[in-house]
């Protein structure tokens, strides 16, 4: 573990380590972990070319402090700070991230309460809970429901063919350079992803919110809707005139995660076994 930081708190004193976890691949994860003394961790998934240092991620494992939940957000393999090489599509290699994460802690005697992912974050926790079952409350920010969508706002209009002719296509900043190479392999891996199909996997008795804005230009609203139509044990909250990164509305957003999973760990607590 490197670099503690307490941090004062009205509930309790925080810590704040890195904490370095390999995942599958043999590859090092690298997380900061919000540890605030209890036994119940909530797991933060960043977004696409995003990381642990996001301000969604820092912001809401700061909220989760203030009611005593310890907290971590992690980079991604290929993100960050962790090992590997950063890969388009890869939201089942992300879910097998996060499952080594939740092992780690398992392994750890802590239980991980709940997970929670923005963006891309989104869709791989959601994965994660048609795949795994382990996990009983997952909480999608801004999740993508159509995996078919957005891809040539980002890759431009005739990036399958283009695609096809060299094997990949680079995806350049305004300044000419290269910000990442999208292989055909990857996007193939993007394009089977099928969001609808594994929300149907996902356990009835596991509890999913889904929040979304109404001003998301990255990420229809309308995703959000398909969710709610498909997911059982499902809440819908649509905050209003929210971007995608929820700019102006940090206090919001973190206040509705907060209250779903405070609400949901009591209820839990009060169900008979």
């Amino acid at each position: 573990m490197a670099q503690t930081l307490s941090v004062e708190n009205p509930v309790s004193v925080v810590q704040q380590q890195k904490v370095i976890i390999p995942n599958k691949h043999g590859e090092k994860l690298v997380g900061i972990l919000h540890e605030t003394g209890s036994k119940q961790i909530v797991v933060l998934c960043h977004g696409f070319r995003s990381s642990k240092g996001e301000e969604n991620m820092a912001n809401l494992a700061a909220a989760l402090e203030k009611e005593g939940i310890s907290a971590f957000r992690f980079d991604f393999a290929g993100n960050g700070e962790s090992e590997g090489q950063f890969e388009y599509g890869n939201y089942f290699r992300e879910a097998d991230d996060l499952h080594s994460v939740i092992q780690h802690f398992n392994g750890a005697n802590r239980i991980v309460a709940a997970i929670l992912g923005h963006s891309k974050g989104g869709g791989v926790v959601l994965l994660y809970a048609s795949k795994y079952h382990d996990i009983h409350i997952v909480v999608n920010v801004s999740g993508r429901y159509d995996l078919k969508m957005g891809i040539e706002e980002r890759l431009g209009k005739d990036f399958m063919d283009r695609i096809k002719k060299d094997g990949y296509l680079d995806v350049k900043n305004k300044a000419g350079g290269v910000e990442f190479r999208v292989t055909e392999e990857s996007l193939v891996d993007r394009l089977n992803t099928n969001m609808h199909e594994a929300c149907l996997k996902i356990d009835k008795e596991c509890r999913i919110l889904t929040i979304h804005g109404t001003a998301d230009q990255m990420i229809p609203v309308e995703d959000a809707f398909e969710f709610d139509k498909i997911i059982p044990n499902h809440k819908l909250e649509i905050v209003e005139g929210a971007n995608h990164c929820y700019t102006k509305h940090q206090t919001e957003l973190a206040s509705i995660v907060v209250n779903f999973i405070k609400t949901t760990l009591q209820e839990d607590k009060g169900a008979p076994n």
